[in-house]
Order: C-alpha cells, then structure tokens, then sequence
C-alpha cells in the first residue's frame, strides 16, 4: 500500500512538474493544453534525435577519408549490377583512385537518357531500385532538368535538418519556447511519369507533416491551398493572429521577403479578416478549405487594432513589432538570396537574427551551417551525405581536370564541387563553386561563392555572380537616395538584333526605390565601377570589344511577377526558386524588358 502510495505522489509531482514547464514555455498562449502538450513533446523528441544526429555528423568528420570511401563503395556495390554498373565496371572499383580512372567527370547531357528511360518504366539502367520522385531542378541554366531522388538521399536531408535542429536550439535557447512558427510553405505541382512515378520539386524546407502541424501557425487545411498567392495570404493571416509567435521560416529568404511585401499593401484586408474573424470572401480557396479554416478563426477586433497602430507606423522594424516574442528567422539567405537577406535584416526584421541553416540543392544535402550566429555563411561538408571531389578553379574549363578529394583541398582556395550522389549521379559536375574556409576536425567548411552558369561572360572575362552583386551595392551609393530591391543581367548576345550595340556588352535590368530616375552619367556609374573591380573587364572596354553597361530601371512588384512568370514556365515550386541573376532564356527576358519604365 505505501508502495502505491508513493507510486501515486511520484507520479502526481511528475505531472505537476510537466505542467509546470510547460506553462513556463507557453509564452502565455491561450492554446489548448493537449495541443501545447504534443507540441512539447515533439520538441523533445526531436531535441534528443537533434543530438544523436549531431553527434552522427561529428564522428563523421573525424575520418573523412574513411567515411568517404565507405560512402562511395557503398553505392558503387549498389548498383553495379545495373546497365550503368556494368558499362563503367563498377565490380572492378575498390578504392577511390579506381572509381576516378574508371568513371570521368561529367554534366547533365551524360545522364539525361537513361532519366528518360526510367521515367518510361525501365529497371535497373541507373540505380538498382525504383526512384521514389523525378525532382525537377530550379532552372538556373534557363531550362529545367530532371534528376533521381531515391530514399537513402530523403533519410541525408533529415539527418542534415537534425543537426541544425540541434545547433539552432544551442545557440538561441529561446526556441525551445512552446512558440508556434510560421512556415511559408506552397504545395507543388505534381505530375506523373508515364510509369507513375511522382516528377516534381526537391524541397530544401519540406511540408510540415502531421506529426509537426501543432507548432505551425497554419492550419492543416493551409497547406492544401494549391496556388501561392492563397496560400501566402492564409499564412499571412494566422502568423498575424499569433502575437506570441517565434520563427519565420521558409526554403529561402525571398520567399519570407516577398511575403512581407505583400503584407505591405494588403494588410488592410488581413486585419479587416481578423477583426471579423473569416477569411476574405473574394480570396479563391475551395469551399471545403475555407469552412475548415474559418473553423479556426473568430473575431478579434483587439488583436486587429493593435496591428493597425503598427503598420500605419510603418513597415520598418514591423516584425518585432507585431510579434514581440520573435526569436529567429530561419531561411537560406546566400547566393542568390543574399540580396534579399539584407533586406530583411535591413528594414522589415530588423534586430531579428537569422539563420541560413543548409547548403543543398536538388542533387542532395551538401553541407550545414553549425553556426548560426556568424554573420558569414559558412557550411560543414557532410561526409555522410555525398562523395566528394574538387576541380582547383583555375582548372574548371578543361573537360577531365585532375580532382581532389577532401582530405586534400586547402584552406583559402576556390574549387568546383563534384559529386557522387545516392540517386545515382557519378562525378557529377554540379556547378558551384565554394572557397574552403576553415577545417572541422577533418571535413572542410565551405563558403558558397557562385554557380558557373550565372557569370555573365561576353569575352571570357567572367564576371560572377557576387563579385557583379559587390560591384552593384557599390555603384547604388553613388545614386543618391537610391535603394536596391532586385535585379538582373543579361548578356547582350541574348537579345539578338535588338540589342543596340554592335559590341557584346551587359543589359543590368533594377528594381529600386528612393528615386524616379537615373541620369546617364549615374548610370554609367555601374560601368566604371566594373571597369575599377575588374581589370579583364578594363581592359576589353579600353580596347572597345565589350561596350559600356546598359541600366533599366523596372517597375515595382516587377521582379516579383518575374518569379512568377520563371515558375509558371519552367514547373518548378516557390519552394526551390531562387532568383535567376544572370537571364539565359529569352522569354524571360522578354517579360522583364516589358517593365522597364526608364
């Protein structure tokens, strides 16, 4: 009897602790206790599985040479008895100095057959086992590509999102809040294959799943919408209702921008719905999705008044004024999305950090970011993830370079990333260029520095993509008043007769505010600055093989109907995009000549 007793008392303590500290990370929610309880455990779940990966990933570094030779002989056994194995004689590599005499590099045009047959239904030709999705690429290049996903590279991805699981909760302790977090998420379009196999985008930042749902903002029938603009507004909507909220998270750092200009011109309506407690009759949403979300709501005049104050106040620093308790912003914001990064940093999140977690791409999770409070956005190479090797940069124009493999890179120095994926991609040439860092016990950290295919290059002085964005930031101070909100480039080639110029020269389209116009001379600013960041590039403008920089000034909202038109066109997700800084496609470039008012 005392036993039980105590059995009881113990039990009974335990629960009020459980209570307790669950009150304490509630923040003060008004949130039903079961639902804060699932969110609690959750969070403790995925705390300790956080750890384990973490501790995973370190033990991987501390033998890459190892860990990389098992890796890559594991895929290699895997499929050496595919058409592909057989062809390369996969049965005859044991190490990997025979993999790289036996194998060459290779690019896209290499694999595009035997993707095709498999989307046909054809076995065993690349990979021994059946695709679980054809991942449509972002299109970078100006026309999207099809690549293989397989599970093992699903199960990468998630040890990766552990490990900065587990860095994010270190290094803000905050986020360990019962907070809810609004996640910027747009349901993709899927098709099929002609053997059914599912062809669609790979996610850097995947849908919420059912066991996730209680610590988003968005209900569950929110990420049924199947158009963005619905979607981001419902996201809009129930992130606004929250004011206890504690994350912005989305793949990327645009998507979170672009949510907030959106926010700037209708918020009106998105109080007018929360004051009324129903979404907007003229939103287009399927009857089913809008009963279940106006299940959700119900009227809050004081919430809407409170947000009213504040955006008449203005939108700058507007983040940490409606949601007082926001800890963090978690999105990738370099490359092609530090532009708008800074942005947010800048003016709408102002005073709120954030955390640019991984480095991946539709061929698999590269590398992470265990550091979420350095301001540069360094990521740990994964041993676990892929086979790695190096192209030295002053090498990447030959065809079959001598390569490297991760024990042997320098710090300081700048190399083209291959890879050797679990789907099926062998020395795959992917494209980027990174400079290594610093080392993590063995592994390399890396920064990303551009892709190959978005360097503007009209006679081989190849301009890329962050040092044509450095050179750009630089000639906006001397426009007076004059904001960056987006742009682009095209190469002169690409409009053809129309181009204006018998010279090969840059057509820089920019989207800012601060100012109406541009004189020709501040315009021929962005030429001068070129000429004093790039002596190749001097040196053809003084001998008159390239002509000056010609600069458009687009519409505002333009580069957001851009993104729209590339995704409408090429079938990708809002959810992958980033922004293409160097235009390749000519339609592309068509729609944004039509924007230019100046």
């Amino acid at each position: 009897m005392l036993l039980l007793a105590a059995f009881v008392i113990s039990a009974l303590w335990i629960l009020v602790l459980l209570w307790y500290d669950i009150y304490r990370k509630s923040q003060g929610q008004k949130r039903p206790f079961f639902g804060l309880l699932h969110h609690y455990l959750f969070q403790r779940c995925a705390s300790l599985l956080s750890l384990w990966q973490r501790r995973g990933l370190e033990f991987s570094t501390e033998d890459v040479q190892r860990v990389q030779q098992r890796v890559l002989l594991h895929r290699i056994r895997r499929n050496r008895n595919t058409e592909y194995g057989k062809l390369y004689r996969f049965s005859e590599v044991t190490d990997r100095d025979s993999f790289c005499s036996l194998h060459p590099l290779t690019q896209y045009g290499h694999y595009k057959d035997y993707i095709w047959r498999i989307g046909k239904g054809e076995e065993n030709v690349l990979i021994s086992e059946r695709p679980s999705v054809l991942c449509v690429t972002s299109g970078t290049s100006g026309s999207t590509t099809i690549l293989l996903c397989v599970k093992a590279a699903t199960n990468d991805f998630h040890q990766g999102l552990g490990a900065c699981f587990n860095a994010k909760i270190n290094a803000y302790p905050q986020t360990r809040n019962l907070q809810r977090t609004a996640k910027f998420f747009y349901p993709p379009v899927w098709r099929k294959s002609e053997s059914g196999i599912l062809v669609g985008p790979n996610c850097v930042s995947p849908m919420p799943s059912k066991h996730t749902l209680s610590s988003y903002s968005t209900p569950v029938a929110g990420y049924e919408i199947a158009t963005a603009a619905e979607a981001q507004y419902i996201h809009l909507l129930f992130a606004l209702k929250d004011r206890t909220l504690g994350i912005l998270e989305a793949s990327f750092a645009s998507i979170i921008y672009h949510a907030f200009t959106f926010l700037q011109h209708q918020w009106e309506q998105l109080v007018e719905d929360i004051r009324l407690g129903r979404i907007n009759p003229e939103l287009t949403v399927a009857d089913d999705i809008r009963l279940k979300l106006n299940a959700q709501l119900k009227p809050d005049p004081r919430r809407a008044s409170e947000l009213a104050v504040e955006f008449v106040s203005g939108f700058s620093g507007i983040a940490r004024r409606v949601w007082p308790h926001l800890n963090l912003v978690l999105a990738v914001d370099s490359g092609a999305n530090e532009l708008y990064g800074d942005h947010l940093k800048r003016f709408y999140c102002e005073g709120v950090p954030t955390y640019s977690s991984i480095y991946a791409a539709t061929e698999g999770l590269i590398g992470v970011n265990l550091w979420p409070e350095q301001r540069e956005r360094h990521y740990l190479l994964c041993p676990q993830s892929m086979f790695y090797e190096f192209i030295p940069v002053n090498l990447c124009e030959e065809e079959q370079p001598q390569t490297l493999f991760m024990d042997e890179v320098k710090e300081n120095e700048l190399y083209e990333l291959v890879v050797t994926n679990a789907s099926g991609l062998y020395r795959y040439r992917i494209g980027d260029v990174v400079k290594v860092v610093a080392f993590h016990n063995q592994s390399p950290v890396v920064e990303f520095k551009y892709r190959k295919g978005q360097m503007l290059n009209v006679r081989g002085e190849k301009i890329t993509e962050e040092a044509f964005y450095q050179t750009l930031l630089r000639a906006m101070k001397l426009w007076p008043g004059a904001v960056l909100l987006d742009y682009c480039c095209v190469e002169s080639g690409l409009l053809g007769p129309f181009c204006g110029g018998s010279d090969p020269h840059y057509e820089v389209f920019v989207e800012i505010e601060g100012v109406r116009n541009l004189s020709e001379d501040q315009r021929y600013k962005l030429d001068q600055c070129l000429q004093e960041d790039s002596v190749v590039y001097q040196s053809f403008r003084r001998k008159g093989s390239i002509g000056p920089v010609r600069v458009h000034i687009v519409a505002t909202g333009s580069f957001k109907e851009l993104t729209d038109f590339i995704i409408a066109n090429l079938g990708t997700s809002h959810n992958q995009f980033q922004m293409h800084r160097v235009l390749k496609n000519k339609e592309f470039l068509d729609f944004i000549q039509r924007k230019v008012i100046s």
